[in-house]
């Protein structure tokens, strides 16, 4: 069927206690069909249609729908497993249907893309329609949609990827924001975007969905609009510790197992710091389930992740036995991912987190404890049920209401070149809720000029539109953008992917550190780790070419992660799809040559020169040029393994800085000082931090245009060769990519 063929007339669309069935009058008498596609209802709709009505979302629908007809923005407050993320979508879309799609259809962000899968799986059912056709999803490297799609699930970056070639997002009538208070880089962007985009488009809906804490903030920025609160159920009962628990993993630990002694029946969710605490908690707790006497219940730990497939399905499922209890242990920013949840009936909040934290003068990331907020403090405490149990520990009235948005606390250059791009295509400002910090932004611009990603005016060059095309951060961009001219895009190709993906490497269990280093030595490449990440990517596409063994199996034997593998050779084709509608060449593979690892090397240092370091006494102690921090290297590196034996490489280029307690610089390749000063440009060097490897370097660069100047001079038989001379320092050749 069409989309909205049989539908009502425009601005009919109002609140209704009946099924969507019942309004399908015009689809005949015998039948009740489905107005999205023309066919009956199935018997397992009516069935879902009874369990959706029970939702707490169900008692606002008509204060809603009223709202969405009378107002372009609209906030709806209510924390999860009030069924807000599943019905909200399905009302916008039957609104949309009685418009007949004339404006548009319908598109549900999320800041997690397994969620976003979930969530549109879970519709599609309610909806009784197939999903990737009505329903459908997209996230990165997957889409699952169609023509016929009038309500898609998709990642909030993904939406804005979207804008480039849209940026009215005029493809929808009805925008939805989930998870609003997550304030994620790109929902922040995202809301400060759709602010000057509801002014240019009085037809467009938007609809917020957030919880209380957040919702203030929200009213204030956008002003007078709709509030709809959702009601919940009685919260679960909360035991508070008296103090601060310094000791928190152990006494959580400690915790499960005296909930598991009880007896009483229920899972248990265990919320950690870090994802290092949630692999030790569940080692400590397999031994200490082994050791239970038969005469208690089956104890079995899972880890759950955010992004991790299935998730929907192991949450729904019950136990396989009544003698087992599940005990789930995660992470930060995962609490929204539980609305499905029904067998949970203890949490265990340590109250922290671990976040990542940008300091934009030294241009990298530093690991902090923090403490939740009183957000993601009550959405846990949801999670057990009014008949379950939240175990705080810390104590009552000591978190902050809220924690900085992520883009206080990000590297926004990537940020920075997306809104660059939007203005060229008349999108306004972006009127961000917490405006970035200055220093961050002077910074993102500074290093997009540095990358001739600007022009004199501070707007995109050619060379800055299109790196924005291109779906890596700027400086990967820029190289692989570089390997066009050094006729290396092949090999850039695999480093981008391999980069981009989750590392591909297997943290090695207890006792296994020494044969795991001795198996993962058949892949290291003398030139260093970018060189070996296309050894291990080579070799992964080889497996899966071989007759005797899986490509699985390949990777179990290496103590490879072939999930991260597999997402590398996804990217790898996104990228090359990219490469191939802007049209820049792909040259063909001759990595192994020595002509092709100095082309790398030049391709590497277009993008990332800023991040140069140099070893000063000889033992591994490495300057690092742009703000003289000192730095180890990682003993993961491929460099790290072998350094007793062949000793480390002076001068480096390293992918990935991290402060923290030994400082780490990651992804590390030998190159020489001569190609740095050939390839990163002079206004950038001449910025650097006085040092005496600075001064190494302007010894050589001088040297170098002396001898450029005696070759002119020798050329032009002195004529103007006095002159010319005097401006060889400026005009010394540079990468032509500049």
């Amino acid at each position: 069927m069409s989309k909205g063929s049989d539908s009502a007339e425009p601005g009919t669309f109002s609140c209704s206690e009946e099924t969507p069935g019942d309004i399908s009058c015009g689809f005949g008498d015998d039948l009740e069909l489905n107005p999205f596609d023309g066919l009956p209802f199935s018997s397992r709709y009516y069935k879902l249609l009874k369990e959706r009505k029970t939702l707490p979302v169900w008692k606002v629908r008509c204060q809603f729908e009223d709202a969405l007809v009378n107002n372009q923005l609209v906030i709806v407050s209510g924390i999860a497993k009030t069924g807000r993320s599943t019905q909200i979508p399905q009302w916008c879309a039957e609104f949309c249907l009685y418009a007949e799609y004339q404006h548009g259809m319908i598109v549900c962000t999320q800041t997690n893309k397994q969620q976003a899968v979930d969530l549109a799986l879970r519709v599609a059912d309610e909806m009784d329609v197939n999903i990737g056709h009505e329903v459908g999803y997209t996230i990165p490297l997957e889409t699952c949609c169609s023509s016929d799609t009038i309500l898609r699930y998709c990642t909030d970056d993904m939406l804005l990827r979207e804008m480039m070639s849209d940026p009215f997002l005029e493809h929808y009538g009805v925008i939805v924001i989930d998870q609003a208070h997550e304030r994620t880089v790109s929902t922040d962007v995202l809301l400060g975007l759709l602010k000057d985009i509801l002014l240019q488009r009085p037809e467009l809906r938007v609809v917020l969905l957030t919880v209380p804490p957040t919702t203030e903030k929200l009213l204030k920025y956008y002003g007078s609009i709709p509030l709809i609160s959702l009601e919940v159920s009685c919260p679960a009962e909360v035991v508070h510790s008296n103090t601060c628990n310094k000791d928190y993993f152990y006494s959580a630990l400690r915790l499960v197992l005296e909930i598991h002694r009880t007896r009483e029946s229920g899972d248990v969710v265990v919320f950690f710091a870090s994802a290092k605490e949630v692999h030790s908690a569940y080692s400590i707790l397999q031994n200490e389930g082994s050791r239970l006497g038969s005469e208690l219940d089956q104890m079995v730990p899972i880890v759950f992740y955010p992004n991790q497939r299935g998730l929907l399905s192991v949450l729904t499922e019950q136990s396989g036995s009544t003698k087992t209890r599940r005990v789930f242990l995660s992470v930060q920013h995962g609490e929204d991912l539980w609305w499905t949840a029904e067998s949970i009936k203890f949490v265990i909040d340590t109250g922290v987190q671990i976040k990542l934290v940008y300091n934009p003068r030294v241009r990298a990331y530093s690991e902090k404890l923090q403490s939740i907020n009183q957000c993601q403090a009550d959405i846990r405490r949801q999670l057990s049920g009014p008949a379950g149990k939240c175990f705080r520990l810390y104590p009552e009235a000591s978190l902050p209401l809220e924690t900085s948005s992520q883009i206080l606390e990000s590297n926004i250059t990537p940020t920075v070149l997306f809104l660059k791009r939007l203005e060229i295509a008349g999108l306004g400002q972006c009127h961000f809720i917490d405006r970035p910090d200055p220093e961050g932004l002077m910074q993102a611009l500074e290093e997009l000029d540095y990358l001739a990603a600007l022009d004199d005016d501070g707007n995109l060059s050619e060379i800055g539109i299109i790196m924005s095309e291109i779906p890596l951060d700027p400086q990967m961009a820029k190289a692989l953008l570089a390997s066009c001219e050094f006729d290396c895009v092949n090999e850039m190709l695999t480093i981008a992917a391999m980069l981009s993906a989750p590392s591909c490497f297997l943290e090695p269990s207890a006792g296994m550190t020494h044969e795991v280093a001795q198996i993962h030595r058949k892949f290291r490449h003398p030139e260093g780790d970018h060189f070996t990440l296309i050894n291990i990517y080579n070799a992964f596409k080889q497996s899966q070419k071989e007759q005797y063994m899986t490509a699985e199996k390949w990777c179990r034997d290496y103590f490879l992660d072939y999930s991260a593998l597999k997402m590398a050779d996804a990217i790898r084709s996104e990228l090359t799809d990219t490469l191939n509608r802007i049209e820049l060449p792909i040259s063909e593979p001759s990595f192994g040559t020595k002509t092709n690892t100095n082309n790398i090397k030049r391709a590497l240092l277009a993008g990332f020169f800023m991040q140069i370091a140099r070893d000063v006494d000889g033992s591994g102690n490495y300057f690092i040029l742009t703000h003289k921090h000192m730095a180890q290297m990682h003993p993961l590196s491929g460099y790290g393994a072998q350094s007793h034996k062949l000793g480390l490489p002076e001068w480096v280029l390293f992918n990935e800085y991290t402060l923290s307690e030994n400082n780490y610089i990651r992804t590390v390749s030998e190159i020489s000082p001569q190609v740095f000063i050939q390839t990163a440009p002079l206004y950038f060097f001449y910025n650097l931090p006085p040092s005496e490897s600075k001064d190494f370097l302007q010894d050589m660069l001088d040297s170098e245009a002396s001898r450029s100047c005696r070759e002119k001079q020798r050329m032009a038989n002195g004529s103007d060769a006095t002159r010319d001379c005097a401006a060889v320092t400026q005009t010394y050749d540079r990468c032509m990519i500049q």
